[in-house]
């Protein structure tokens, strides 16, 4: 079994504004997550394992060019068994009233409390519903079901799907739409969950970002990604949100909210409704 390979960043106590950049760059760049510990000396040590050189390069890339500062390192560690080091601390994680994201091997054994089941196949690159920012967001998929907002027969777009939760939180609800990723294994991960989820007719998973879903208005729009990029996209995903469609924006701190909210403000958008958990936020127009 060959190594992982393990990127260490150590953010220094005299430095909290780089945990805040920190984070947001592992939220969009490592959703299966990292770990983080605080070292004697007041200092952060956060740590990413992967397989994959390729997103090794690019993360380190990332990280260094975003914390010039911070002390950023790669080395190997011996591999595992991925799944059954999952098995280890993996936990349902309920999401609004609706949903509740479990793995495979909980499918016979776990007490829904009468929330619908996301499966999620663990992986050593993509999400689990785990991070806030997903939670936030499949929670807001559930308040807009409640309130009749979401129904059936809409048709939704999740841009940056990663394993593509959001989608088959949608496609569970009796929706139909398109996910997208930029990231091919990203697309991959998405494909093989929907299969597990048996809603594979409902979901048109593309590699791409808003190129990909043009032809169409979208009841739904979902964008869990960072800050920056939701800025730099208003425009586009505004004119794929079809009038008085619900939109759903997150990967994004509290602090950078109101930067974001402005973003689509200005282009004729009113205030937005927030969920906030923690140091992140939602925001919602619906």
């Amino acid at each position: 079994m060959s190594d992982l390979i393990r990127i260490s960043i150590v953010i220094a106590a005299d430095c909290p504004e780089d945990l805040e950049t920190v984070d947001a760059v592992l939220a969009l760049a490592v959703p299966f997550g990292w770990e983080e510990e605080s070292l004697p000396d007041g200092s952060v040590r956060l740590r990413v394992h992967t397989d994959n050189p390729a997103f090794c390069e690019q993360l380190l890339a990332t990280l260094r060019a975003e914390l010039p500062r911070a002390e950023v390192t790669r080395d190997s560690v011996p591999d595992t068994d991925w799944t059954l080091a999952w098995r280890d601390f993996f936990t349902p994680v309920a999401c609004g009233t609706h949903f509740m994201v479990i793995a495979p091997w909980m499918v016979a054994t776990v007490d829904l409390q009468g929330r619908i089941p996301i499966v999620i196949e663990p992986k050593t690159a993509f999400g689990t519903g785990h991070h806030p920012t997903t939670a936030l967001c499949l929670g807001s998929v559930s308040e807009l079901a409640a309130s009749g907002r979401l129904r059936g027969g809409l048709r939704f777009l999740d841009l940056g799907t990663g394993s593509g939760i959001l989608a088959i939180g949608c496609a569970k609800l009796g929706l139909t739409g398109v996910a997208t990723d930029i990231d091919m294994l990203a697309v991959e991960n998405a494909e093989e969950n929907r299969v597990i989820n048996a809603v594979a007719p409902a979901i048109d998973v593309r590699l791409g970002s808003t190129g990909v879903a043009q032809g169409e208005r979208y009841d739904v729009l979902l964008a869990n990604i960072l800050a920056q990029p939701l800025k730099d996209l208003a425009p586009d995903i505004l004119g794929l949100l079809a009038p008085g469609g619900c939109l759903v924006l997150s990967g994004l701190l509290a602090v950078q909210a109101d930067g974001v909210e402005a973003a689509y403000t200005s282009l004729g958008m009113p205030p937005a409704r927030r969920r906030v958990e923690g140091e992140w936020a939602a925001l919602i127009w619906e």
